[in-house]
């Protein structure tokens, strides 16, 4: 069925316009003031509201095998959950660990999503060792359309890569053209770190954070920089959480390093007190790198408004009460990682737009456009433009509520954002020119969410 957006004020990098929005066979095809259009039309009138690009959120983890454990959410609850707070596509980071094969890995991941998505997805290809197939079948990978990695410079004989590792895949994907994400951390400091406070009786999730330090993510950010400059790749930073590491991600994009930077929505609203709470509500809020001191959130604000921060993602990795309790004895043991995909937008507009720290320009640009352009996915996503996706949300800005477990739709028991206030919300959001989401209810078609295949860009 066509689809007509009427009367809404359009949003995109760079313009802001009142039109009207026409789509079939799942893409804009026409964009303008008073459209026409045939019978059996369904007509959506956005007055007094924004429209936008669908979001994209460039970093989450769904299907998560991780830390004697799995991640709560399926395909289906993630990506249900991704569209009532108005992200259309996410990107999924495939993670098979050291003792895995890499393609066998890939192929499963793959399988987890195929035909349970409500939104379109794409993956990072993580890279957790480098050995004899593991150029031919990182090529393999790239043929068949993901065409990003990841790269863990942490989580020591498990997702970690050694320097020589790290030198290898960035050199690959140099002449594969594909863009190299990376966790920046040390991962034989934090190894070390963890020792010896577990040596002293420090077990509790306060210690998480003094376990890998600032500095630590500051040498780590550094580190892949310098390989990064060294190779001629193209980096990205993930879920970037300090001043130190910004400095350090700063100081080489200043040289000509080809380096992008992602922040993460708990980055920018919590702090570190949130981990140091006793028992399950400190482990509640233990993730890597931790939240930060105070401080740190008005620089990443500020990073972020000038566009020094590009890309705000969620790192999304939902974990039960009881799963983070399997961290009782030891915060080395608490599985790492807190959900966000439902909230994201949500609370960055809040947060960014109506508090004055964030112009809509760079909120849309944030969100989604520059994710879509360092990704592969612009102009398909990331845009609202002839040709391009129909994937648009119309935001509500007069809507007001509460972030509660009891109301959201990821498949899991506590809301690390418990309690903030949100004014603004999606009203109605498509995928490819079909309404799957109304008034924050789930409308639509479960499984329309396609995988996207994309091209190397970063040559």
């Amino acid at each position: 069925m066509a689809l007509l957006i009427r009367n809404g004020e359009i949003v995109t990098v760079g313009s802001r316009v009142q039109a009207d929005i026409y789509a079939e066979n799942e893409t804009i095809t026409r964009i303008g003031k008073n459209l026409d259009a045939p019978p059996n039309t369904e007509i959506i009138d956005a007055t007094g509201k924004l429209v936008f690009p669908g979001f994209i959120d460039p970093h989450v983890h769904v299907y998560l095998p991780f830390m004697a454990t799995f991640a709560k959410d399926t395909h289906q609850t993630a990506s249900i959950a991704a569209l009532i707070g108005g992200t259309t596509t996410y990107i999924e980071m495939c993670c098979p660990n050291r003792n895995d094969d890499a393609l066998e890995g890939y192929q499963l991941w793959k399988s987890k999503a195929d035909g349970k998505s409500a939104c379109d997805y794409a993956f990072h290809m993580s890279v957790t060792k480098f050995v004899k197939e593991t150029e031919s079948q990182l090529r393999q990978i790239v043929a068949d359309g993901t065409a990003s990695f990841k790269i863990f410079l942490a989580y020591k004989n498990f997702f970690g890569v050694d320097d020589g590792e790290m030198y290898q895949t960035l050199e690959l994907a140099k002449r594969l053209g594909v863009i190299v994400t990376a966790h920046c951390e040390n991962a034989e400091l934090v190894a070390r770190l963890q020792q010896k406070l577990i040596a002293d009786g420090k077990t509790g999730p306060e210690w998480h954070e003094p376990s890998r330090p600032e500095s630590v993510e500051a040498e780590g950010t550094g580190r892949f920089a310098t390989f990064v400059e060294n190779t001629g790749a193209t980096g990205y930073v993930v879920h970037l959480s300090c001043e130190k590491a910004l400095h350090a991600a700063l100081t080489a994009k200043s040289r000509g390093v080809k380096l992008s930077v992602e922040s993460v929505l708990p980055h920018l609203l919590l702090d570190k007190p949130y981990a140091e709470r006793p028992g399950v509500e400190g482990m509640k809020h233990v993730m890597s790198p931790p939240l930060r001191a105070k401080h740190n959130q008005d620089v990443l604000w500020n990073a972020l408004a000038h566009g020094s921060v590009d890309t705000i993602g969620t790192d999304h990795c939902p974990f039960d009460m009881e799963q983070k309790l399997l961290g009782k004895d030891s915060f080395v043991t608490i599985p790492n990682g807190i959900p966000g995909i439902e909230d994201r937008v949500n609370l960055l507009y809040t947060n960014g737009v109506k508090r004055g720290r964030l112009n809509l320009d760079r909120f849309v640009d944030a969100a989604s456009t520059r994710a879509a352009k360092l990704f592969g996915l612009f102009p398909r996503k990331g845009t609202i433009a002839v040709d391009s996706d129909a994937d648009i949300v119309v935001y509500d800005t007069n809507y007001r509520g509460v972030v509660s477990a009891k109301s959201q739709h990821t498949n899991n028991d506590y809301n690390g954002f418990e309690g903030m206030e949100i004014e603004g919300r999606p009203s109605v959001v498509t995928v490819r020119g079909k309404v799957q989401v109304r008034e924050g209810k789930f409308v639509g078609e479960r499984g329309r969410g396609k995988l996207l295949k994309r091209e190397p860009t970063h040559f």
